[in-house]
């Protein structure tokens, strides 16, 4: 494999901007920045996990990874194919191999769809098998292969509980084959038990199906179980990405640490013992961010600096990326 195929995803500067509009002639008076210069690369076989608050720009990033967007600018590259280049016959069938599970298990099954035709909807869509009973073989497969009945293939999706629907979901995503997976907020709405079911499941999934995923969510905590490497977003921005256990082991960026030190432990004497990071203020607007770093206005540590100079997006070793001027002295030792 070459090098360049060894990353089924690519961004490029991808900048994704939404305009505000006002009165009946729908003025602009302003710009929504929900995706705002970011750049990275997933290899095949592995997942990004990819966290920040609400409001960070997480889900915008993962539409514009399925090209549902027409994107302000930069690139979306998939397997060097750049995204909005593709006709859209062909991005009709390229989406065969792109799948997006989203975050609600209660909404996204159609309730008047029996389980076995929301497995093969997109077989349907895709031509992928002539014979509905050919199709309903395939999704008593992917039903066992997510751990449920498939008996109960004619069953409706009010009859399961939400960590079954979010299966059912899974396994309509996989039914068409796809090699790369976006799983927006997969378990958010599910409770904690369920949460380590669903995460292990598609651990086991990628492993014996050889899948590619981006994992977006907001707990630290489940992030780090799934993905290889962690992009953290703020405001619209990745303000650090490295492989997993080096972001909890040594982060960088204070936002990260402040996510980090959110998280609880269960363990009394470690949570007393860890280093606390109190945020203050609100997420500043993505309509009018602060000049400099957008992470200025609530960072303990910020420098003048911070308030006039966006900080680069920089290696500062071993595959370390960071936004923060406090490590741009590590940048040039590396460099020098």
């Amino acid at each position: 494999m070459t090098a360049a195929l060894k990353h089924i995803i690519s961004v490029h500067d991808l900048k994704m901007h939404f305009p505000v509009t006002k009165g009946v002639l729908k003025r602009k008076v302003g710009t929504v920045k929900a995706v705002d210069g970011v750049s990275f690369s997933v290899e095949r076989g592995q997942t990004l996990g990819i966290v920040g608050e609400s409001g960070s720009g997480k889900t915008t990033l993962g539409h514009c990874l399925m090209n549902n967007y027409k994107i302000t600018s930069g690139g979306v590259y998939y397997e060097q194919k750049c995204m909005s280049d593709i006709p859209a016959s062909a991005m009709r069938r390229l989406r065969k191999n792109m799948q997006m599970i989203t975050q609600d298990p209660f909404n996204s099954l159609d309730p008047r769809m029996t389980v076995n035709d929301i497995v093969t909807e997109g077989m349907v869509i895709h031509k992928m098998e002539r014979s509905k009973a050919a199709r309903y073989e395939v999704a008593a497969r992917m039903l066992g292969l997510v751990g449920i009945n498939p008996d109960y293939g004619k069953r409706f999706p009010h009859e399961f509980s939400g960590g079954q629907r979010q299966r059912i979901a899974i396994a309509r995503a996989l039914a068409v084959q796809p090699s790369f997976i976006i799983c927006d907020e997969v378990v958010s709405a599910l409770d904690v038990s369920i949460q380590a079911q669903i995460v292990t499941l598609l651990t086991r999934l990628r492993r014996e199906l050889g899948l590619t995923y981006v994992f977006i969510g907001h707990d630290l905590s489940v992030v780090r179980h799934i993905s290889d490497n962690v992009a953290v977003m703020y405001l619209g921005k990745i303000v650090e990405l490295t492989n997993s256990d080096n972001l909890y082991s040594n982060p960088l960026h204070p936002y990260t640490r402040a996510l980090i030190a959110a998280a609880p432990i269960p363990d009394p004497e470690l949570e007393e013992a860890r280093e606390h990071v109190i945020l203050s203020g609100e997420v500043p607007s993505p309509i009018d961010p602060p000049a400099g770093c957008n992470f200025c206005t609530r960072c303990s540590r910020a420098m003048d600096v911070c308030f006039e100079d966006e900080p680069p997006f920089t290696d500062v070793g071993d595959g370390h990326f960071v936004a923060c001027h406090l490590h741009r002295g590590k940048e040039a030792a590396i460099n020098g």
